[in-house]
């Protein structure tokens, strides 16, 4: 019997971990494996996986469309000759990975089934991606992809502008988050066929610091005020005098929330054509 497997795509910060942590909450009755695969060479995501028990395997070091395609299918053979056996496996793709390419890859793999592409999208954000020449190509290449597009982070039912907006691009049935049984995901997706070959996309900086330094609160919130401009995610945790934070930034929008942490961990990404990782460096060492 072959093993189901669904992508979870969507651009930096759509909230696919969110959308994971959700399905794993809900009383499906599956034993579920997540493979995690994130930008940089510490995996920020598969840390905040919120169930303990479940099966993870984390990719490091790039997007796992383009220079993990070996790790990729190790990964997957590692899960599949475990003892016990997953009834689906769920791959959560880097905000940068292109997921026909992940799935064009997987389906070489005999004991796997190909259930479909779910891709997230930031339904307060949509429009400024849209309006950006640079980014615009890249993320209506991952709703395109989607069996089932996910729309995150609306406080209410998605305005008909931004349902035309969607379906401009190639969505099908875009569904708020809030609105759907998540383990829909699992059980109801038609997946379309797949085999085209997805354009390239821009090139990305990655920047990741660790360290022991407790930094002040204050003095944090001020460098984040003042990050480089081309700095579009960045994730983990920092020290601070005042306690531990999570971290997370996506565009212009800065959340930070109290957490337990034991050192500063961070990654953060920006296209290269508007940042370098000595721009962000310096940002970030005060240099």
């Amino acid at each position: 019997m072959r093993t189901p497997v669904t992508i979870i795509s969507g651009y930096l910060g759509a909230g696919k971990t969110t959308l994971i942590n959700a399905l794993l909450g809900e009383d499906h009755g599956l034993r579920l494996a997540v493979l995690v695969n994130d930008f940089g060479s510490i995996n920020i995501d598969a840390s905040l996986i919120a169930d303990a028990d479940v099966d993870r395997i984390a990719l490091t070091n790039g997007c796992v469309c383009c220079s993990l395609g070996d790790d990729l299918a190790l990964s997957v053979n590692e899960i599949l000759t475990r003892g016990t056996q997953p009834d689906h496996i769920l791959i959560e793709a880097s905000g940068v990975a292109e997921p026909v390419a992940i799935a064009n890859a997987l389906l070489n793999d005999s004991r796997l089934s190909y259930a479909g592409i779910v891709t997230v999208v930031d339904g307060s954000s949509f429009s400024t991606l849209m309006d950006d020449p640079l980014l615009k190509p890249q993320v209506a290449q991952q709703i395109c992809a989607a069996d089932l597009v996910l729309l995150s982070k609306l406080d209410s039912a998605p305005e008909t502008e931004l349902l035309d907006q969607l379906r401009q691009v190639g969505a099908r049935t875009p569904t708020r988050i809030a609105d759907m049984e998540l383990s829909r995901m699992l059980f109801d997706i038609v997946p379309l066929p797949r085999g085209s070959t997805p354009a390239p996309h821009p090139g990305y900086v990655s920047w990741q610091h660790r360290s022991k330094t407790v930094m002040d609160r204050r003095a944090l919130g001020d460098k984040l005020a003042d990050r480089p401009e081309g700095l579009y995610r960045m994730k983990g945790f920092v020290l601070t005098s005042g306690g531990a934070y999570e971290l997370h930034i996506v565009g212009r929008h800065v959340e930070a929330r109290r957490c337990d942490a034991d050192e500063t961990l961070l990654v953060a990404l920006g296209p290269e054509q508007r940042v370098s990782h000595a721009e962000i460096e310096a940002w970030w060492s005060g240099s």
